[in-house]
């Protein structure tokens, strides 16, 4: 029982993931890590170490980009599929997203309207579902 419990646990300790994968969970474009790293497999061990204590490379990316859909989405305050009705499929540099704040198009200040009435609702149906709840508690 405990040969298999130090296996299951070894095993554990030894899981990899994809570098796409890992660059997912990092917030970093794949394609514009270094090759190294495109390359390889991630440990778990080594994804909270390059979280905790980011490489130079990988403060930069975070830092300037290119970045990822869901990190420009985040960063111009609208959704994924908000950027794509905008025509932006490529990843973006922070220099291109600080670029469009300023800009400011019109189909930029169409989808964070969107968004922020979509943030709206997810809170109005969030209360709602309390009130629900509450009111079969005392039921």
């Amino acid at each position: 029982m405990l040969d298999t419990l130090d296996s299951m646990t070894s095993h554990q300790n030894a899981q990899t993931m994809k570098p796409a994968t890992a660059a997912k969970k990092l917030g970093v474009y794949l394609e514009a890590t270094p090759a190294e790293f495109q390359e390889g497999v991630v440990s778990r061990a080594e994804l909270t170490e390059l979280q905790a204590n980011p490489p130079a490379w990988l403060q930069e990316l975070r830092k300037n980009g290119p970045h990822p859909r869901p990190v420009v989405a985040n960063k111009l305050g609208i959704s994924i599929a908000g950027l794509a009705r905008g025509g932006i499929t490529e990843p973006l540099t922070t220099e291109q997203i600080d670029a469009l704040k300023e800009e400011f198009p019109s189909w930029l200040r169409k989808e964070r309207a969107t968004q922020s009435e979509v943030r709206a609702e997810t809170v109005r149906i969030k209360e709602r579902d309390a009130e629900r709840a509450r009111r079969a508690e005392s039921a």
